[in-house]
């Protein structure tokens, strides 16, 4: 019966507006260790759209989704035939049925909405994470650039349960009243030296924007501090004061990628927690955008403009 089913995903198309239509496409033949799953809601992050407006035409984009699971992975593993999950693939998730690991599926509390859901693989794995690269939180220091953006809504909320004293840097002054609601103590306007340095010391960094960002969080590192890239979205580059780096004992830089953190802990793990903390309501996903994914050209538009802070979900028309 499923295979009789139609599918449709989000692909390239480099001669449409934006880049991005939904197509038809074949229905997924789950392996034995996947779960088929039909998709509710979509999250965009700036990874893959970036990634798609240079893509080959048929490339299909999409990290985060959540829905209901249609038939269960057919080794026994995973949530069972019917379940609300929430997911994470690789590529390919804007869909309305994928084939999904178990191990990259978590089961949804009722009080979890698709739109909250969907927000949480990329954006709230990275943000959970990288906070972990200092160990323990509690009391410590910890800054967190791009506070506006999915990731660092996710970690200024998640260093602030954990007990950190939080510092988040905004790239504009309008921006301060949001990330003190989210949990900052304490806001750095701009991303130069001396903003950072009023604030100093710190035992950990997430960094996302690179450029004279990163310079001045290497620059500001407590002693064992750690500084945990994970962007570019402000510059590729970066010079910074090697001296004072290495001066300051035990400090490190550490190259995160998702996908390669994802090699030591399946998703699903991370998934079930951030999911069980937004159910008991510690944590709130942070939704500008919310939108049918037929108007994913335009949303993929204004999320590389940075048009709206936070996330933007789609959902998904399923027929």
């Amino acid at each position: 019966e499923i295979s009789m089913a139609t599918n449709q995903a989000v692909v390239v198309d480099q001669k449409a507006p934006g880049k991005l239509i939904i197509h038809d496409i074949a229905m997924p033949q789950p392996l034995p260790s996947e779960a088929l799953v039909r998709v509710s809601a979509i999250s965009l992050n700036r990874g893959e759209t970036r990634r798609s407006i240079q893509a080959e035409d048929g490339w299909r984009p999409g990290w985060d989704l959540a829905g209901v699971v249609e038939q269960a992975a057919a080794d026994g593993s995973g949530p069972h035939t019917g379940g609300r999950v929430v997911g994470f693939l690789p590529d390919g998730a804007w869909a309305q049925y994928v084939a999904v690991p178990s191990h990259a599926l978590a089961s949804l509390p009722d009080a979890v909405t698709f739109a909250q859901a969907a927000t949480l693989p990329v954006a709230g794995l990275t943000a959970l994470y990288a906070l972990a690269k200092r160990g323990q939180l509690l009391r410590r220091r910890v800054l967190i650039t791009g506070a506006t953006g999915g990731v660092g809504d996710f970690a200024v909320q998640l260093a602030r349960l954990a007990g950190a004293h939080v510092v988040a840097s905004v790239r504009r002054a309008d921006q301060v009243l949001e990330v003190q609601q989210a949990g900052a103590d304490e806001v750095v306007i701009g991303d130069d030296i001396a903003a950072f340095a009023a604030h100093a010391p710190y035992d950990l960094v997430v960094e996302s924007l690179g450029g004279t960002a990163l310079a001045a969080a290497l620059g500001s590192l407590a002693k064992d501090g750690v500084c945990v890239s994970l962007g570019i979205s402000a510059a590729d580059e970066s010079t910074f004061d090697v001296r004072k780096f290495f001066t300051t004992g035990r400090a490190t830089l550490y190259g995160f990628i998702l996908f390669d953190e994802l090699h030591t802990e399946p998703a699903a793990v991370g998934l079930a927690r951030l999911a069980g903390l937004i159910a008991t309501g510690k944590l709130t996903p942070r939704i500008s955008v919310e939108a049918p994914w037929t108007q994913i050209a335009d949303v993929a538009g204004q999320l590389l403009d940075r048009s709206f802070p936070g996330k933007a979900v789609l959902h998904v028309g399923n027929h």
